[in-house]
């Protein structure tokens, strides 16, 4: 395409298909984009338009912006107002989809530094600690009771007078 053939400079639809707008410099797409406008923006806008066409062809080719009437202006206040408002929910919930997607897609660090082998080390030591536990516990509990049970013969082997009985 030639230079001269080119569209002017603003904004137009994202050429990568995207559902927003991007800004065009006049012979290269920026880095710029902006969400398109909502139903209630170009509403204001071709009302603003429509006005001014108006007050164009009344007045014969001069524009006369200073005709409009307070409530007029106090109207066009508020539509700006309301449209401002949605804009800014929009906004809103577009910034708060777009974080949890981003929110989901974010990889812990941890994740990136930790090698399967160390994984399965940790696992391999946790279950070492557990069964040192346990094989500690069992000794305690077998050691308490093997010096009961040799305590219980010894008491078995001599009677009251203090003579050895002997087994037979």
């Amino acid at each position: 395409m030639r230079v001269q053939d080119a569209p002017t400079p603003g904004w137009y639809p994202d050429p990568e298909g995207a559902s927003r707008l991007r800004f065009w410099e006049g012979t290269d797409w920026s880095d710029r984009w902006r969400a398109p406008p909502t139903a209630g923006v170009v509403e204001i806008q071709r009302a603003a338009a429509e006005r001014a066409r108006h007050e164009f062809d009344n007045v014969g080719g001069n524009v006369n912006m200073g005709s409009l009437n307070r409530q007029d202006s106090d109207a066009i206040i508020n539509q700006v107002r309301l449209a401002a408002r949605d804009e800014a929910k929009r906004a809103t919930e577009m910034f708060g989809i777009q974080a949890k997607t981003a929110a989901r897609s974010i990889q812990p660090l941890i994740s990136e530094y930790t090698s399967k082998i160390a994984r399965w080390f940790r696992i391999a030591s946790v279950i070492a600690v557990v069964l040192l536990i346990g094989w500690v516990a069992f000794q305690v509990f077998a050691q308490i009771s093997l010096f009961e049970w040799v305590g219980d013969r010894i008491d078995n082997l001599s009677d009251n007078t203090g003579t050895l009985v002997h087994l037979r």
